[in-house]
């Protein structure tokens, strides 16, 4: 049954291998019927900085109301990001921090060690690029930016099941690599997963 998808690109630059796989992702999931949305984070107009911390309800920008109308649309999400510093890039963790705040993606019970998750009833799939093979990210340094998203944020927030796809090694790879890796995506798309 064709889904309602929301691919979230948290690559700065359009022209990145990130922004060719959102592509790829987006024309599979279309041609099966898919309801498909799609939006850069670069693009949205926001202050990334959180800045009173949660002592104070920072207002949304317009930017942020509508990826949160879509968030909130959505029946699966895919994120698309870069692995730098074993972290995702900068203005993905700003958009994250100023809109997965508590009342919008979860909320906690009073006098509770335990919260709600406002983000459940959705999956998601986290693509990411490497400049090093999978199995040397997750055994030598454990894999951080996934861990950060999947477990921290997205499954903290009701977001399951949340799969994973590595590509890589990004660094020094061939064009034809590169057509791979955007066809592998685009079959991934195509199944909706």
């Amino acid at each position: 049954m064709p889904k309602k998808i929301l691919i979230i690109d948290g690559h700065p630059n359009k022209a990145s291998l990130c922004h060719a796989l959102a592509e790829a992702y987006q024309k599979g999931a279309s041609e099966t019927g898919a309801e498909v949305q799609t939006f850069r984070i670069a693009d949205l107009n926001f202050n990334p900085n959180l800045e009173a911390g949660y002592q104070k309800i920072q207002t949304h920008e317009p930017d942020l109301l509508l990826a949160l109308e879509k968030i909130r649309w959505a029946e699966h999400l895919v994120w698309v990001h870069p692995v730098w510093w074993g972290g995702f890039p900068a203005i993905m963790k700003g958009f994250i921090d100023r809109l997965f705040v508590p009342t919008v993606a979860f909320k906690y019970r009073p006098n509770s060690v335990w919260w709600d998750k406002l983000f459940a009833g959705r999956s998601a799939r986290i693509i990411t690029t490497l400049d090093q093979p999978s199995w040397y990210y997750w055994l030598f340094y454990g894999r951080p930016s996934v861990n950060q998203l999947k477990n921290s944020i997205l499954k903290f927030c009701g977001i399951s099941p949340v799969r994973v796809s590595y590509v890589g090694i990004v660094r020094n790879s061939t064009e034809t690599q590169r057509q791979r890796w955007i066809q592998k995506i685009y079959q991934l798309g195509k199944n909706q997963g």
